[in-house]
């Protein structure tokens, strides 16, 4: 009989937002008259920029015509979209990243997890905690741990607690590691790190012969001037870190999955017997080999994103979501609640009230206010008597959300 890749079995019992809706459904089915409010999942509500539909309304229309039709395109992205990228986000900040660099994706979420195809079964791999998930679940699946304990934590990664003593940034490991998973704009307790902070641990990573892999999906959310938006705008970063970036967030690209991963050529790993290895290379050719590349359609949309109209309409849409988490950040603190982040990001982490543990004030905010947000345990063991709220909905869920909530907690 066929075997499986065991490694699956380690997981817990449920990923955490198909538990979350799995509570939600049976809530629903139990009161089918309830208007459930969803500042759970990251996920946006507003439109796509106008000057992104329009550009793949064209595509489209090319698409139809044989003179431009197109079939599959490189593996790597067109060079249109990489050098537009290379340009507005990275060099116009002062950071040396070239487009031959970029590589266009479906998703951050995907490459945070392909990532790993590239290195080996023997590195030692820190994660904050709490953490995104999909960090920790697909080097499970990977099979670089051991098993969960009752905590939720797994034998073999390094866990680099984040909590309000630390300003929920992870402080340096005092032992070495070698991959290091580091996300800032913080999801998802919001926090921020500045350039200080970014320089200890490419320092670190230097010192050590380790690599950041660095999820920067939501940069576009920083307003504070001195935050630093790449990790490549610190000293020495082309030789230790990769990062991640995507359009979903800034340019309301869920639905439609556009991303980005910067590979730096200047980036090396060792094989066992101690010889370099470039990891440009390596990425390079698992992309050739395993993905077909972005439809030609969206990386238009994409493209998009760094004409004139398109930067003004997604500046707005941000603008609009930062404003949400103001109001979440504002209401929930006038409602006697101990609140975090929702100022250069859009997340706001709440500090559970009574007592309560996260699953518990999740199931109380579904059943007395209607409203769903996200447990913070199941972000890690650190997340317990945490929540997070997140800001991607129209602004009238919100308010009305926060109505709820207020209403519930005041009284």
């Amino acid at each position: 009989m066929v075997t499986i890749n065991e490694n699956y079995l380690k997981l817990k019992a449920g990923y955490l937002f198909p538990e979350i809706a799995r509570r939600v459904n049976a809530f629903a089915e139990a009161n089918p008259t309830a208007q459930i409010i969803r500042l759970g999942i990251g996920d946006v509500t507003e439109p796509l920029p106008a000057a992104c539909r329009e550009a793949m309304i064209r595509a489209v229309e090319e698409m139809g015509d044989r003179a431009s039709f197109r079939g599959y395109g490189p593996e790597q992205g067109y060079e249109w979209l990489r050098q537009k990228i290379a340009e507005h986000d990275f060099q116009a900040r002062g950071c040396a990243i070239d487009a031959s660099e970029i590589f266009i994706s479906d998703g951050s979420k995907c490459d945070c997890g392909n990532i790993l195809d590239i290195f080996g079964d023997t590195n030692t791999i820190a994660v904050t905690d709490p953490v995104y998930p999909v960090y920790v679940d697909t080097n499970v699946m990977a099979g670089h741990t051991g098993p969960a304990n009752e905590a939720g934590e797994y034998d073999g990664l390094v866990y680099l607690p984040i909590s309000a003593e630390n300003h929920f940034t992870a402080q340096i490991p005092q032992q070495k590691v070698d991959l290091i998973y580091l996300c800032f704009p913080n999801n998802p307790t919001g926090a921020t790190a500045t350039k200080e902070h970014l320089q200890a641990w490419v320092d670190y990573a230097r010192q050590h012969g380790s690599i950041i892999l660095f999820d920067a999906a939501y940069e576009a959310f920083i307003t504070d001037p001195s935050l630093p938006h790449s990790i490549f705008e610190l000293q020495g970063a082309r030789e230790c870190a990769i990062e991640f970036r995507s359009f979903s967030k800034n340019a309301g690209f869920t639905g439609t999955r556009c991303a980005f991963t910067v590979v730096p050529k200047s980036l090396q790993a060792t094989t066992s017997d101690g010889s370099c290895v470039d990891l440009w290379k390596l990425w390079n050719r698992r992309q050739s080999t395993k993905f077909n590349g972005v439809s030609y359609i969206v990386q238009r949309g994409a493209e998009a994103v760094y004409s004139p109209d398109g930067r003004v309409q997604v500046e707005a849409l941000i603008r609009f979501y930062m404003e949400n988490a103001r109001i979440i950040r504002e209401q929930l603190t006038n409602a006697g609640l101990q609140v975090y982040g929702g100022v250069n990001a859009p997340y706001v982490w709440v500090k559970t009230p009574d007592a309560l543990s996260s699953w518990d004030f999740f199931d109380k905010l579904l059943q007395s206010c209607h409203v769903v947000g996200t447990p913070g345990s199941g972000f890690g063991a650190a997340g317990e008597g945490y929540f997070r709220i997140s800001a991607f909905n129209s602004r009238e869920n919100v308010i009305q959300a926060m109505e709820r909530i207020t209403a519930k907690f005041r009284a």
